[in-house]
């Protein structure tokens, strides 16, 4: 029997404000355990919540952002359940009535020519819970509430996925609006972005959904598509050899690479979720969700798609500049000093990327800003000059942070396109190879890149390569 594999995505968005959700305490990473706390935060007799405005704002984008329906009207419920780190039994989170719902976004996967829409079942607005850490050694765990009340949205898909690349697809996607719209910092190993994923198999053309394991608290696009694809493996395993899969939660071991069970969740928790008394009902002004509309920042699918039809460029490479927000913004302002649209594609995606990854930095942390890279290939494009230069002194200016041109002055690297003076070189390349010459008067032309190397070598690279290939056809007749 073949089986087909159901995904279902519950992903937790950090909302990017300075205070929580329901009180003024900051929500800044890093600070000692229970320093960023107060009445509210700890559930104390008496405390009552106060909803940040900017909160409401920000999950109002990224319901709007997402092709969901922003509720003029919604309602914060109460969900009942007991944890350490939950000080008030509690969590103020929406359940009858969200802040969004019914959206979608539309993926693409390597090697599939059409796009597949996911369906987003509802956007709501929630608070976060504080953290445990247990002893290994002690039977003693230690509760820090710094992160209770940190304000999330969470997003729940449909089970529109089929294989662990169309969730990472998804993921990705969702994790690039949220940064577009600048109402999370994405930062996976913090937490800021985590995903739950629920799995389930069925026999093929069957339409009834197979019972599902939720894969808890995934915080990398590696960990998710690996975790996915061991525990479809797994459930593959139990059914073809006549067992049974139990409901449950099951948690992702990066080192050992296979996933062990949580807890079992034979049924749905009862949650008993109703209204909390304490909030009002947020309702929406028009005029304020049309000043939100507006002020929407340009899309990633929408920027790729501006990119392909107006700058030429092709998928793969649309898609990598605009993977994030600030390496598009970068990539404009490059073009912004160099109009050379395929040579600064090339220097941004490879180059620049390439000393990013090698150095373990992101964007926001380059080296070598946009102005500077765009000056630097404006040099290249004159003449003044080549590729292989223009190579050493972009090292230079990762390492030292100096301008282009001062590494070219200093060093004495400006391009020779003087014909009179390369002449020279050339003259002496053929007189002191006079076999290859020979050779490629015989007809063995591809020698003409022996002469090039050898010219080249002789100039430490300074030579104009276009002048010099012009001097070796006509001396070599």
């Amino acid at each position: 029997m073949d089986f087909e594999t159901v995904i279902g995505l519950e992903v937790h968005v950090q909302l990017k404000t300075a205070s929580k959700i329901f009180c003024s305490c900051s929500t800044a990473f890093g600070a000692g355990p229970n320093a960023h706390t107060c009445p509210v935060c700890l559930a104390l007799p008496g405390s009552l919540p106060v909803l940040n405005k900017k909160a409401a704002e920000m999950a109002a984008k990224a319901v709007l952002a997402t092709n969901c329906t922003l509720n003029r009207e919604s309602r914060f419920d109460r969900k009942n359940y007991f944890y350490p780190d939950l000080p008030k039994a509690y969590q103020i989170s929406q359940f009858a009535m969200p802040i969004g719902e019914h959206g979608w976004l539309d993926i693409e996967v390597e090697g599939r020519p059409e796009k597949k829409r996911i369906g987003i079942t509802r956007i709501h607005m929630e608070e976060d819970a504080g953290k445990s850490s247990h002893d290994p050694f002690r039977p003693v765990s230690l509760v820090d509430l710094n992160r209770a009340g940190t304000p999330l949205i969470e997003v729940v898909s449909e089970p529109d996925m089929s294989s662990p690349a169309e969730a990472v697809a998804y993921l990705r996607q969702l994790h690039a609006i949220v940064r577009y719209l600048d109402v999370c910092d994405g930062n996976m190993e913090e937490g800021s972005f985590r995903c739950d994923a629920n799995v389930s198999l069925r026999p093929k053309g069957e339409t009834k959904l197979g019972t599902r394991t939720e894969l808890k608290n995934l915080n990398s696009f590696r960990y998710i598509e690996k975790a996915i694809h061991y525990e479809i493996k797994r459930q593959e395993s139990i059914l073809r050899s006549g067992g049974k899969i139990i409901q449950e939660t099951r948690l992702w071991d990066s080192v050992k690479n296979q996933s062990f069970s949580m807890r079992s969740k034979e049924e749905a928790h009862d949650y008993r979720y109703f209204p909390d008394p304490d909030l009002v009902p947020l309702v929406l002004d028009e005029d304020w969700i049309e000043e939100l509309k507006k002020n929407l920042p340009e899309l990633p699918e929408i920027r790729k798609a501006r990119f392909m039809e107006s700058l030429g460029l092709k998928g793969d490479d649309a898609a990598t500049l605009t993977a994030s927000r600030e390496l598009a913004d970068y990539f404009e302002a490059c073009l912004e000093k160099c109009s050379n649209v395929r040579r600064c594609t090339s220097w941004v995606a490879v180059h620049l990327l390439g000393l990013l990854n090698a150095r373990g930095l992101s964007i926001e942390k380059t080296p070598v800003s946009a102005k500077a890279l765009g000056e630097l290939l404006q040099l290249l494009e004159k003449g003044d000059i080549n590729d292989k230069i223009a190579r050493e002194v972009f090292e230079d200016m990762a390492k030292s942070g100096r301008p282009a041109e001062v590494i070219i002055r200093e060093k004495g690297l400006s391009q020779v396109s003087d014909s009179s003076e390369l002449e020279a070189a050339v003259q002496k390349v053929l007189e002191e190879n006079p076999a290859e010459v020979e050779a490629y008067k015989g007809g063995k032309t591809k020698l003409m890149s022996f002469f090039m190397g050898k010219v080249m070598k002789a100039t430490r690279g300074q030579a104009n390569p276009k002048v010099v290939t012009e001097l070796l056809q006509r001396m070599l007749g």
